[in-house]
């Protein structure tokens, strides 16, 4: 087994910069990260491509002598106190640490209509990293919907790929957008930025209190049908990029025993948990955004090594971060409608073709799970149980390891030597 001081989960901005403020406080930290490269979803393909920022803190990363970074490692679960089991592509191993922090970051919220499943329709994220990982978009007929700032700039990404953006529709109206963007004037960082985005777009169709109803397709997409008021249309398009916010990836947090509450880890003032030495920021712990992240994954490197006083001028930053993210949320809060588009026969849970109308018969997630299999797929619940939290109010009652799909290999080869009851994980 190999043992750090602190184990960092997550290499988003938030791990980026816990491993970085903790390794140059002196302690010796590793980085766990499933994907091939630093970065994270946001900074997706290596954090040097995208911003000064992000190559400032990627260098600093790579160059930090007591940072052991490990890519494409992936979390199972707990097994001991103070003890990890990770997948490697070299097999299963255990990762010990004494301080652990959480930077998991979030996913997509995805909700159904009737024609989610086909073809071509993707979330918002999930196009964007597609065309980042190199699949054509040139020339193709694109819809941006659902709610957001990640619509504007993911269809600004798409314009420059060459895609023909028809139309972008945020679920908000114009009173909300308008209030927010009546205050951007006060950050002139984010005012910039919006600029930069819509003139990227040019006369990039806009509309607000706009939503997609329905997709629709023989065997690709073909098109949308969309409500602005009480105006529907049906817009051509090969491609619908769909996304309603994030949702935190807190499972491995809960199977931890840290408190969640809204689906965001709990911390502190000092970003920790309610299990003592384990740390959490970022997305994990409240979606806020890159700035959010850095400061608190640096004031939970900082906490971890032992060193609060550099902490300490991290907190205006924080707390400014956080302010705005409250405003972003109640700028695009989801309306009622989005609640009733899913059809009785609008499949719910991809993974084991769970319709709306079987899951409409439960009292909850628990019940639906047990009689349905939602929930019990290859995804285990992270697309679909944040789906039926928005369609039903429900929430997860437990969170039980393996937190993401793993080869039974892994489980059968460590079950004995840390007393894994394989019956609780399979």
């Amino acid at each position: 087994m190999q043992r750090f001081e602190i184990v960092v989960v997550g290499a988003g901005p938030a791990g980026i910069a816990a491993a970085v403020s903790a390794a140059e406080s002196g302690a010796q930290v590793c980085v766990l990260d499933a994907g091939a490269a630093p970065g994270g979803q946001i900074w997706r393909g290596g954090a040097e491509r995208h911003s000064r920022t992000a190559a400032r803190w990627a260098t600093r990363l790579r160059q930090g002598q007591q940072i052991s970074v490990q890519q494409n490692t992936q979390v199972v679960a707990p097994l001991a106190a103070g003890e990890l089991l990770v997948e490697r592509p070299d097999g299963p191993q255990s990762i010990g640490y004494d301080r652990l922090i959480l930077a998991t970051g979030a996913r997509e919220l995805l909700l159904p209509f009737p024609g989610w499943t086909l073809p071509g329709v993707t979330g918002v994220g999930g196009l964007q990293a597609l065309i980042k990982g190199g699949v054509p978009i040139k020339g193709r007929r694109v819809v941006v919907a659902g709610s957001g700032p990640l619509l504007l700039a993911v269809a600004a990404g798409l314009r420059r790929s060459g895609a023909e953006v028809r139309l972008i529709a945020e679920q908000s109206d114009w009173a909300r957008l308008l209030a927010f963007g009546a205050q951007l004037p006060l950050d002139p960082a984010r005012l910039l930025q919006a600029l930069r985005l819509r003139a990227t777009l040019g006369r990039t169709a806009y509309r607000a209190g706009c939503w997609v109803e329905q997709a629709h397709g023989a065997e690709q997409l073909e098109a949308v049908t969309l409500r602005h008021g009480a105006q529907r249309w049906r817009e051509p398009c090969e491609q619908l990029a769909c996304g309603f916010g994030l949702v935190p990836n807190s499972e491995l947090a809960a199977t931890l025993g840290c408190a969640i509450n809204a689906g965001a880890v709990v911390v502190d003032y000092a970003q920790q948990t309610s299990v003592s030495g384990i740390l959490a920021a970022g997305e994990v712990a409240g979606i806020a955004g890159v700035e959010a992240a850095l400061a608190e994954g640096a004031i939970a490197g900082y906490i971890a090594a032992g060193r609060p006083a550099q902490a300490q001028p991290l907190l205006a930053r924080r707390a400014a971060a956080r302010r705005f993210a409250r405003r972003l949320e109640h700028t695009f809060a989801l309306r009622a409608e989005l609640r009733q588009l899913a059809s009785a026969q609008t499949i719910v849970c991809r993974c084991e073709d769970v319709h709306y109308a079987a899951l409409a018969e439960h009292p909850s997630w628990r019940s639906a799970k047990i009689h349905t299999r939602c929930g019990m797929g290859p995804c285990q619940g992270r697309i679909c149980g944040a789906a039926t939290s928005v369609l039903f109010g429900w929430t997860p009652e437990s969170i039980r390891p393996p937190v993401a799909p793993v080869a039974l290999a892994t489980l059968i080869t460590t079950s004995s030597a840390h007393s894994i009851n394989l019956e609780e994980h399979v």
